[in-house]
């Protein structure tokens, strides 16, 4: 996440080559690609991290630190 980024709420992910900004809402992809793989693990990792995200989606546009969020295991 970016402080200061535009709605809707979102998040970035980087994989590889690949970059793409994911919805929080529904964990869409709203621009940007990734293999199909990585955008499985990408909502798998979001749906465990649903909260933490929308928290920091909150402290970023507050100009907060954001928290760690952990990897998939």
């Amino acid at each position: 996440m970016y402080f200061n980024d535009h709605a809707p709420p979102h998040f970035h992910v980087v994989y590889a080559e690949h970059e793409a900004s994911v919805r929080l809402a529904d964990f869409t992809i709203l621009e940007g690609n990734l293999p199909s793989r990585a955008s499985r693990l990408v909502r798998e990792w979001a749906g465990l991290h649903t909260q933490e995200l929308w928290a920091n989606w909150e402290k970023a546009r507050a100009g907060l630190a954001l928290d760690t969020i952990p990897g998939l295991e």
